[in-house]
């Protein structure tokens, strides 16, 4: 492949080729960046193993984006008060204020009335040492991301049968499989590179068959050999009825089962009274095409990919969980070919995981919970045990009720655009209009930083160095080509100086990024994601690595579970057994539509980096709602119109855009 893009640009870091990753979505594509004469040239990697090379439009005009400092935050800065502007400061002065504000807040307040709120953009050193500061040293778990938004339902999907936060599969199983079941993902869009791949195996051999599962007929569907355009919310009757029509063809492996799972004699007879006659009703697509999907699974390698469609939703886990007992009904899990996957949407969401940063989490896949869970992480971190409390913190939601009630006081938000991103975003704004203290840590002026108290202007890629784990559990490393502009420092550094201006020198005295990425493995050793075999030098040596990989001389894990042993008490899976719960809320004559949401190809999150980038704007220059031309001709809606989509919490306007791709009663927004 030819170079992508070539910029004027400065001489790159220590070297004249770098190799990195993508800062976009948790595919991990590599990326060789290459200084010379004419500038800085990107292209795919071709080594890495997770692009082979490829990569999507977002990834091709990375260096559009980077040299764009107008939208960027470059120096420090800081307001006496709401009633006063912001003023430039030097970073101690910011530095030192961050810290004491923080502390006199929970001096007069408690421990918990601070928080962090951090990102799936975060590198795995920022993510950790955000933790560590706030569990092992404010003591509070009100640190949470915006991971939770996409990810929790599927986290806790695994854990709930696979006993693990862990994807058992690797890409290549998608170069190996004979069927794909794809559901709420338009991975066309959303993971191109994959999707590349997928199509290329489907190429390769025509018998292969491709299964898309979402209400509207993306570019996804458009390739599928069946679309099943269900009805929203209906997916756990759907794959009830799937794994009806595997007991029915004799495709379930009931030797491996008793061998290795539990909760059949559950699951079982739910199965027996699902049938797709009784499916079809409740998700409305033909009986016949849920019967015939069955018989592309059975007695073949199949896997199923998911995300946000099934994860953000009322009944996340229950969807994820459900799907997930179809590939242990026909124990196929961790076969070449075969299994669940969970296609993550942020560059580091399993990262952020892997630490522990969310509200109920504890680093390396711990427990909350358990008391010697927390006595084993506090005593790593040298802090008195009991620092962390047993009770989760604040989850991103909790939070803006917290806020808004003055129950929490103060927020450090870190790398994440809450006011333009979380659910009814207008209490967002009331939040950080009640708190006392709100600090933005970001590399761009966003929708968020007019509540900003203290500014802390952050590096972004390719401006600093740290690792991130890829949906596949592919650690790998995003290498520094350049200073970051004006006063900009990375992440843990910010974060670092925070903790020792709070008193805490002793054990945040890391002199790199390096040395953050070392105690963050220790703390892995001996855990079911334990990475202490991997090191800075050996990711720049080897280029990436999987986890479990728990020696330096240990090759990485493609593929989990192939032992039919699992990482529960009795080492067996858990088949998930429920009916159908209508969680999600009802149609009526006020709200008579239901709203569904997804990516578009050329744009990402709330636009701060891929909005600076004419190449990508200029395919999707204005937001759209897409609606069917029954519904349309039924409101007097015609093609192009700009209409006000109204919901019980808030309205938005957006250009109508007629089809017949989405079903009635429900209309898209991106």
């Amino acid at each position: 492949m030819g170079w992508h893009e070539m910029c004027t640009w400065p001489a790159m870091i220590a070297a004249d080729v770098l190799r990195t990753a993508c800062p976009y979505c948790g595919v991990g594509c590599g990326i060789v960046l290459e200084s010379g004469p004419d500038g800085l040239r990107l292209e795919g990697d071709a080594q890495h193993p997770g692009n082979r090379g490829k990569l999507c439009s977002k990834g091709r005009t990375l260096l559009h984006a980077a040299l764009r400092t107008d939208t960027r935050l470059l120096h420090p800065e800081m307001r006496d008060g709401r009633d006063q502007p912001r003023r430039r400061v030097p970073w101690a002065e910011a530095i030192a204020r961050t810290a004491e504000r923080f502390r006199a807040i929970q001096k007069r307040h408690g421990r918990d009335a601070v928080a962090l709120y951090v990102s799936g953009q975060c590198l795995t050193e920022e993510y950790y040492l955000a933790n560590k500061l706030a569990k092992g040293f404010l003591g509070t778990n009100n640190i949470d991301t915006n991971s939770r938004l996409c990810m929790s339902s599927a986290v806790a999907g695994h854990k709930a049968t696979l006993g693990s936060d862990c994807v058992p599969g690797c890409y290549e199983d998608i170069d190996l499989a004979d069927t794909w079941l794809v559901t709420g993902a338009n991975m066309a869009f959303a993971h191109p590179i994959l999707f590349r791949r997928l199509e290329a195996a489907k190429a390769a051999d025509p018998a292969r068959k491709l299964i898309v599962i979402d209400p509207r007929r993306t570019d996804t569907a458009q390739s599928a050999d069946l679309h099943l355009a269900i009805r929203p919310g209906s997916d756990v009757a759907l794959h009830l009825a799937l794994g009806h029509e595997l007991l029915r063809q004799g495709a379930v492996d009931e030797t491996w089962i008793s061998d290795h799972a539990a909760g059949w004699e559950r699951l079982r007879p739910l199965l027996e009274v699902w049938s797709p006659d009784r499916a079809a009703a409740v998700c409305d697509v033909p009986a016949a095409d849920i019967a015939t999907a069955a018989s592309w699974l059975a007695g073949r390698r199949w896997m199923s990919l998911w995300t946000m469609g099934l994860n953000q939703s009322s009944s996340g886990t229950d969807k994820v969980a459900s799907l997930i007992n179809l590939s242990l009904i026909t124990g196929t899990v961790g076969k070449p070919g075969c299994g669940p996957f969970s296609l993550t949407g942020q560059p580091n969401a399993m990262g952020g995981r892997e630490v522990g940063g969310l509200a109920n989490l504890l680093p390396a896949h711990r427990s909350l919970a358990s008391a010697a869970d927390r006595n084993q992480v506090e005593d790593f971190w040298g802090v008195p045990r009991g620092t962390i409390p047993a009770a989760p913190g604040l989850t991103a939601v909790e939070l803006v009720e917290a806020l808004r009630s003055g129950r929490c006081k103060a927020v450090w938000i870190i790398a994440t655009n809450p006011v333009a991103s979380l659910p009814a975003a207008l209490r967002c704004d009331e939040a950080l209009r009640a708190a006392e203290l709100v600090v933005v840590q970001d590399a761009y002026a966003n929708d968020t930083l007019p509540f900003a108290d203290i500014v802390l202007p952050a590096a972004t890629w390719p401006e600093k160095c740290g690792s991130m784990t890829t949906s596949e559990r592919r650690v790998h490393l995003v290498e520094a080509a350049r200073p970051p502009p004006g006063e900009a420092r990375p992440d843990w550094r910010i974060i670092r100086d925070v903790a020792v201006a709070m008193g805490f020198d002793a054990a945040f005295a890391f002199a790199d990024e390096a040395a953050v990425f070392a105690e963050h493995c220790a703390l892995t050793r001996g855990t079911d994601c334990d990475m202490s075999g991997l090191s800075h030098e050996r990711l720049r040596r080897e280029r990436s690595l999987q986890w479990p990989c728990p020696d330096e001389g240990h090759p990485g894990t493609d593929r989990l579970f192939a032992d039919g042993r699992f990482p529960t008490h009795d080492g067996r899976a858990r088949l998930w057994s429920g009916e159908p719960a209508q969680r999600h809320e009802a149609v009526d004559a006020e709200f008579p539509l239901i709203l569904t949401t997804g990516r578009i190809r050329d744009q990402w999150h709330t636009q701060t980096r891929s909005g600076l980038v004419n190449k990508l704007v200029r395919t999707e220059p204005a937001a759209f709602c897409e609606i069917h031309p029954d519904d349309a001709a039924a409101r007097g809606i015609g093609d192009g119109d700009l209409v006000e989509i109204v919901s019980r919490r808030g309205a938005c306007r957006a250009r109508a855009r007629l089809g017949d791709g989405i079903r009635t009663g429900v209309c898209f927004l991106p």
